[in-house]
């Protein structure tokens, strides 16, 4: 086989006649053959989209890898998975790495990189998607949630279930998505002329979640509705108050949470939380990187200056763990 044929054959949309296809694949399945794309991709575009992401154990983190990682497959993408620690300089460290393997794309769920560091990224002709961040720099595309919405949500359930003692639960972590929830709510309570206890955990888990209960019900006067930032928290505070305290859920203490992991609809939690639309967000970013796939494709020249922000509404999930109304 001539070299030319064989290129023709595993090139889409090349002339090629079906008897020198039919020859050439023949070979390269007795030859163990396949494409070297990295090789053939050094002159275009390498297909490759990074994903830097910390705590990846966590339930929402990892549904939402799921979710990106299926859909940038359909599209027939390369992913490539950097597992960082959140701070700084391990996550700036991730995103160098996605230069050094052309990535055409990075797509940053966690920590916060530089900006000298994204504008570099840009600079070598990366796409940059930044999702959850409540900064917005020139040249990235964002991707975030309406917290706000969220919030008020939250503070008018707690309410109208006859909450007097209103709470929220937030983490040490201080990430952008957990601190504007935190803003969000003690603004709309303040709107409404009404204190919050703000309690921090030490983390954003399950067991910060459990000790972070005995502190606040050893007070006096503790909160009988809390809005906590993660449903891990939230899963915790309620172990911890029932446990400990004796506390009845809904009766004694309200609990809301937010993410919508897979373990707040167990019976034993029957959580209400707020869900994050994790497949729109990823068929969102999935689009973002295929009409730039599509606009080069048609020899127009990309444009990395990116297209602002979209924000999603988290969809409110009731359970068991507030009562509808006050006195029920």
């Amino acid at each position: 086989m001539s070299r030319s044929a064989v290129s023709r054959t595993f090139t889409d949309g090349a002339s090629v006649s079906e008897e020198t296809r039919r020859k050439v694949i023949e070979a390269a399945e007795a030859l163990g053959y396949h494409v070297n794309h990295l090789a053939r991709q050094l002159r275009e575009r390498s297909n490759i989209v990074c994903l830097i992401v910390s705590d990846l154990t966590t339930p929402v983190r990892a549904a939402m890898v799921d979710h990106l990682t299926r859909k940038l497959q359909a599209a027939g993408k390369i992913t490539v998975v950097l597992n960082t620690e959140s701070d700084e300089a391990n996550v700036n460290q991730a995103l160098k790495l996605t230069l050094h393997y052309r990535a055409d794309a990075t797509v940053v769920l966690s920590g916060t990189p530089s900006t000298a560091l994204v504008r570099t990224a840009l600079a070598n002709g990366q796409q940059v998607i930044l999702i959850n961040r409540d900064d917005r720099l020139e040249g990235c595309d964002n991707v975030g949630l309406d917290n706000a919405t969220a919030a008020r949500e939250a503070l008018f359930l707690l309410r109208r279930a006859g909450c007097a003692r209103i709470g929220i639960l937030t983490s040490a972590a201080r990430t952008p998505s957990l601190v504007e929830r935190e803003q969000r709510f003690v603004e709309a309570a303040k709107r409404e002329g009404l204190s919050v206890l703000t309690v921090e955990a030490e983390a954003t888990s399950y067991r910060a979640g459990l000790e972070i209960a005995k502190r606040v019900f050893a007070r006096s006067a503790p909160p009988d509705g809390v809005f906590c930032v993660t449903d891990l928290l939230a899963l915790g505070f309620m172990d911890g108050a029932r446990s400990d305290f004796g506390l009845r859920i809904p009766e004694d203490l309200c609990v809301i949470g937010f993410d919508n992991i897979e373990q707040a609809s167990w019976e034993a939690y029957r959580l209400t939380t707020f869900e994050q639309p994790l497949e729109k967000i990823a068929g969102h970013v999935v689009a973002l990187l295929t009409d730039l796939d599509k606009r080069a494709d048609s020899g127009e020249r990309p444009d990395l200056a990116g297209r602002g922000e979209a924000v999603f509404e988290p969809v409110a999930v009731w359970r068991r763990s507030v009562r509808p109304h006050s006195g029920q």
